[in-house]
């Protein structure tokens, strides 16, 4: 880039950009899928419901390789220390592990969850801090054990 193009450019600040975000993934999918030679993403979801329907909780990721991440779990209020977090994250890991993952990762807020990770095997690998309200956000990692074919 030459100087001259530097100085014509415009930089916006604002908020919700739907197409800036569509087009930041894309161009980052495309450079991350060629540094990691060729592996791909891929989403991952794990639903609860009841007997009407009604969404019970959920867990979204995505799988990148042999790598998991977890972005969202959530279980409704009134369902919560039910078990459904822990199947919820194990149904991912299966899943994970017969997509080929190796590894899984989560962050959590220290106001939410930093004592449910550590029970189902993962392991504190660190914490932020600067989260609204002196909290911190941490970062857990299991191995995941090799699935069976």
């Amino acid at each position: 880039m030459t100087s001259e193009q530097r100085t014509t450019a415009a930089l916006t600040v604002g908020g919700r950009d739907d197409d800036l975000e569509q087009r930041l993934d894309e161009e980052l999918t495309a450079y991350n899928t060629a540094a990691s030679g060729g592996a791909t993403t891929e989403p991952l979801s794990v639903r609860v419901t009841d007997a009407t329907g009604e969404l019970v909780g959920g867990l979204t990721a995505w799988t990148w390789g042999s790598l998991c991440s977890v972005d969202m779990l959530w279980v409704r209020d009134g369902h919560r220390h039910a078990g459904w977090g822990s199947r919820l994250m194990r149904a991912a890991e299966t899943e994970a592990a017969r997509r080929g993952c190796t590894d899984m990762i989560v962050s959590t807020y220290s106001f939410q969850a930093p004592g449910f990770y550590p029970r189902l095997g993962y392991r504190e690998r660190g914490r932020i801090e600067g989260v609204p309200g002196g909290h911190e956000d941490v970062y857990f990692h299991k191995r995941l054990p090799t699935a069976e074919v």
